[in-house]
């Protein structure tokens, strides 16, 4: 047995033998030790600490991989808020030269002035993290969150090797430092191979990772530490929380570029791209550069970020609305590429939408490995003369759906008889079999099936339960998709012949979630006839229209039953409206689900048909903007639309009044452009109380 002082030293040294080979090679990608000399190491450093436990400290190289599974994870309340930073809106050069003009403005510069001096880095597509040091060692690893309060995600970060468990060199006695867990696209493709044998091994629970931000943000928030190191996880540093003052120990940086180099000693990666600019020219320069060489990163970006270098800068520029206006992040246009139609299949939405979907040999694009795109409807996809065979240009369009922008010209002009056949929407429900139709004037084929489409039940559930619907806590998409899959849940009223019993025989759900499930669906039954109606899903019919039909009409019955003619005299109902009303309640099966939620106990009260008295605010037009003292944002939307109001979702040039409160954002911004009257809930509530 090896004595404890002996058994010390060694440990020490090993460690730091560990940490530095692990630097060189994690960090700055130049080993010099092969990877079985370093093994031999670390096993030797593991066999000590197991003859000898007390050596085993926190930042031992050791302690990277695994650890016990959480129970959940504990809630961090930043020292210094992760606040989010500016998306600049104009993705062309422009955005940088923009940029540029509001910081020499804010900081009272001329034109003829010196030009301000900027740090350009990249925008990094992964996981916001806050790493706090303690004198030099990781003590705590934190979400982003809702900026205020984020995740105790300690133990994952643990795992990922970029990250140093002691800092190197001198460490002040407190340091935050901020950046990026991601994947590397190389490690994300591997991933996925792995993941796609152990599903062919009929391994259950495994899932192909639509993209690497998510893989990476899904391992990090895990419970299980495991899941983290069995995952390629990098990391950048680009951000400081909270940090001890020159005079408590602290470094005495003095900009931006300081506290990055500060980043480096220290022993966490930075972006290699990053660099100094001077102007608007050199942002835009920077821009165009990383446009160009995106496509060839090793990992996935979706812009680029500039600051102010200057921290005493950054101090006189400060926040507007929890946003620093010393940053931007600048981002581009979405990206395209080839790829071949292998199918045309149709899609049913929850409204019963047909939308034809190219299937897609799999392809990287827009940060994600597209296999299906959009074709939008009959029309599109025959104007684009979309087959199957085709080789055709994909693009995520605004980074978030993939379409098809168009046929490759040398594929289109293959003979006929090589290419597939000409799309034509199909004139049955895929999936039910009801007709589907398409309204004059409509581009898309929608099934009738309504409620009783099997395609529908899904989301019709979830739209259903939503919070603004029927408000059913607890019912949320994977419990939905588990009842359904178990055909435990066909129609709307299915979901209250649920039992305790039948609910925690579900897998992962504990007899509290299922109690509190059935509680739920018991209070739901009580509720309001706007509530009830816009939670049918009829097609058009959102919240306000909901209200104004229950207002008009006083009963669900009258509704129901109503003529076109008579439903065209309820406020803001057109022709469009009245034709979808009719054609959902003139279908048998969708009555015959509202009367079997009815015979389940669901009840609301009802009356005469309101009075036509005129409203005090009808005609006028509101926005509500950022945190009210008193109200939240329904509750003043109801007070302002009972007054007879149109609440709308964002400002324009028909908008009378913009109610604002704290941490308004950019729609107070467009306000002030427009000329739109501000006021705050006290002015609103004067105005409901006395008038205009």
């Amino acid at each position: 047995m090896t004595t404890r002082e002996d058994a010390t030293r060694e440990a020490a040294a090993l460690g730091e033998q560990l940490r530095r080979h692990a630097h060189l090679y994690y960090v700055l990608d130049a080993p010099e030790l092969p990877d079985a000399e370093y093994d031999k190491l670390f096993q030797r450093l593991q066999a000590l600490e197991a003859e000898h436990p007390e050596l085993r400290t926190s930042d031992s190289p050791t302690q990277r991989v695994g650890g016990k599974v959480l129970e959940g994870f504990a809630k961090v309340r930043h020292k210094v808020p992760m606040l989010s930073i500016r998306t600049e809106t104009d993705i062309t050069p422009g955005g940088a030269s923009a940029f540029d003009a509001r910081v020499r403005k804010e900081l009272g510069l001329a034109e003829d002035g010196p030009q301000v001096e900027y740090v350009c880095e990249l925008k990094f597509d992964g996981l916001a993290v806050n790493l706090r040091y303690e004198q030099g060692v990781l003590v705590q690893a934190a979400t982003r969150g809702d900026g205020e309060i984020g995740e105790d995600v300690t133990q994952s970060i643990r795992t990922v090797q970029q990250i140093p468990l002691r800092l190197h060199g001198h460490a002040p006695p407190v340091v935050e430092v901020r950046g990026e867990v991601y994947m590397r696209r190389d490690d994300f493709e591997a991933l996925n191979e792995r993941q796609r044998e152990k599903i062919a091994a009929g391994q259950k629970n495994e899932k192909v990772f639509v993209n690497p931000r998510n893989a990476a943000a899904g391992a990090v928030r895990q419970l299980d530490p495991a899941i983290a190191a069995s995952r390629p996880l990098s990391f950048f540093a680009y951000g400081l929380g909270e940090v001890s003052s020159p005079e408590q120990g602290g470094p005495d940086c003095a900009t931006q570029f300081d506290w990055l180099q500060q980043f480096h000693a220290w022993g966490f990666p930075i972006g290699t791209q990053t660099q100094r600019a001077r102007g608007a020219i050199e942002l835009i320069a920077f821009h165009e550069t990383i446009a160009r060489q995106r496509d060839a990163l090793p990992y996935d970006i979706d812009g680029v970020v500039y600051k102010v270098d200057s921290l005493e800068l950054q101090r006189r520029l400060g926040f507007v609305s929890r946003e620093p206006r010393w940053a931007v992040a600048h981002k581009y246009p979405a990206q395209e590429q080839l790829t071949e139609v292998l199918g045309i299949e149709v899609q049913v939405g929850r409204t019963g939408k047909l939308t034809p979907v190219a299937k897609l040999a799999p392809i990287f694009v827009g940060g994600v490995t597209v296999t299906n795109a959009t074709l939008h409807n009959e029309d599109e996809a025959r104007r684009k003369d979309v087959r199957v065979g085709d080789t055709v240009i994909v693009r995520r369009a605004g980074d978030v759906i993939p379409e098809v922008v168009g046929v490759l010209p040398e594929s289109a002009a293959r003979p006929a008889q090589q290419r597939g056949p000409v799309f034509t929407m199909p004139r049955k429900c895929p999936v039910c079999g009801s007709d589907a139709l398409r309204e004059e004037g409509e581009v898309d084929y929608r099934c009738t099936g309504g409620l009783f489409c099997g395609a529908q039940r899904k989301e019709a559930i979830l739209h259903f339960a939503a919070r603004r619907a029927l408000d059913i806590e607890g019912l949320g998409d994977r419990l939905v998709e588990q009842l359904v899959d178990a055909n435990l849940i066909r129609t709307l009223p299915d979901l209250y012949k649920l039992g305790f019993t039948t609910l925690a025989g579900l897998d992962r759900m504990a007899d509290k979630s299922a109690k509190n499930l059935v509680d739920a669906l018991e209070a739901s039954k009580k509720t309001t006839l706007p509530r009830f109606l816009f939670g049918l899903g009829i097609r058009h019919i959102g919240e306000s229209t909901a209200k104004d039909l229950a207002k008009h009409f006083g009963k669900l019955d009258a509704i129901m039953d109503a003529t076109e003619e008579q439903l065209l005299e309820v406020n803001d109902v057109g022709p469009v409206v009245a034709k979808s009303l009719r054609t959902f309640f003139d279908q048998p099966h969708n009555r015959e689900v509202v009367e079997q939620l009815r015979a389940c106990g669901l009840n609301w009260e009802e009356g005469e048909p309101a009075t036509r008295a005129p409203k005090p605010l009808a005609g006028k037009t509101f926005v509500i903007t950022g945190t009210l003292p008193t109200l939240s944002r329904d509750e003043a939307k109801d007070k302002l639309e009972t007054a007879g109001a149109k609440v709308a979702g964002s400002v324009s040039k028909k908008t009378d009044y913009l109610v604002a409160g704290a941490e308004a954002g950019s729609k107070l911004d467009k306000a002030l452009e427009l000329g739109v009257a501000v006021i705050d809930e006290a002015r609103m509530l004067e105005i409901l109380e006395n008038g205009l």
